[in-house]
């Protein structure tokens, strides 16, 4: 008798779940975006979300702008552990092999944004710094800048081993003419008075909520670094 496929086969087979996962792989988006990426119903949208949530795959949390709408958001590391699962299942020797790392014509550059540049868009910069280790540049800015730093921020990335108590949060306005080819907001607010710039940039959204911890947001910053470090530079390992 056939063994059931793996469940992570079985929620990603479907062509319309495989299209939200590929949508939500860009970065965290709300119902009524997804709906208009993959040009369906709300209602089968919403249907084929609470299956993914209860996989596993598909998180959601209230946006901090609009409680009223909530964000979802893929978990890479659930994915790639199923993904591995998936293929020992059907042999052992399945293992995907790293592709060889190819540096890009010049450095890409990228920009965290977020409202204070206090915490969450500072962290997420030094975080990408630390680990594209001079493959990517990278910066952060506020729209409404903090005086400093916030002080969880500062001892959360001391235990990755970054010192940036020299650093001070910028303002938005002083790296609005420079080119980025990624500019990615991480707080929902700033996500909404994001502006245009030039060049055409990638842009991306990762909601992340107001620090409670700050470990647990520096941890949940440096697994989408993780995830992103690849894109940015192919062949790059995505350590933990």
């Amino acid at each position: 008798m056939a063994s059931e496929p793996p469940a992570f086969v079985r929620l990603a087979a479907h062509p319309l779940r495989w299209a939200l996962l590929t949508a939500l792989a860009g970065g965290d988006l709300r119902v009524r975006e997804l709906v208009e990426r993959v040009g369906e119903p709300q209602n089968l949208v919403s249907y084929h979300l609470r299956l993914l949530r209860g996989g596993g795959l598909v998180t959601a949390a209230r946006s901090s702008f609009d409680g009223r709408d909530s964000y979802y958001h893929l978990d890479l590391d659930r994915c790639a552990g199923a993904l591995a699962e998936a293929g020992a299942a059907l042999h052992p020797t399945l293992d995907p092999a790293p592709r060889p790392q190819v540096p890009p014509p010049r450095p890409v550059a990228v920009l965290f944004l977020c409202t204070g540049n206090s915490a969450r868009s500072p962290i997420a910069e030094a975080l990408l710094r630390r680990r594209a280790a001079g493959a990517v540049t990278v910066t952060s800015a506020g729209s409404h800048p903090k005086a400093a730093l916030h002080p969880g921020a500062i001892r959360a990335l001391e235990e990755f081993g970054i010192d940036v108590r020299g650093q001070r949060p910028r303002h938005l306005d002083t790296v609005a003419g420079q080119r980025f080819d990624h500019v990615i907001t991480v707080c929902d607010k700033v996500r909404e008075v994001c502006p245009e710039f030039p060049h055409h940039p990638r842009r991306r959204h990762w909601s992340i909520p107001e620090p409670g911890s700050f470990p647990e947001t520096a941890a949940e910053l440096d697994t989408r670094v993780r995830h992103l470090l690849p894109e940015l530079v192919p062949g790059k390992e995505v350590r933990p």
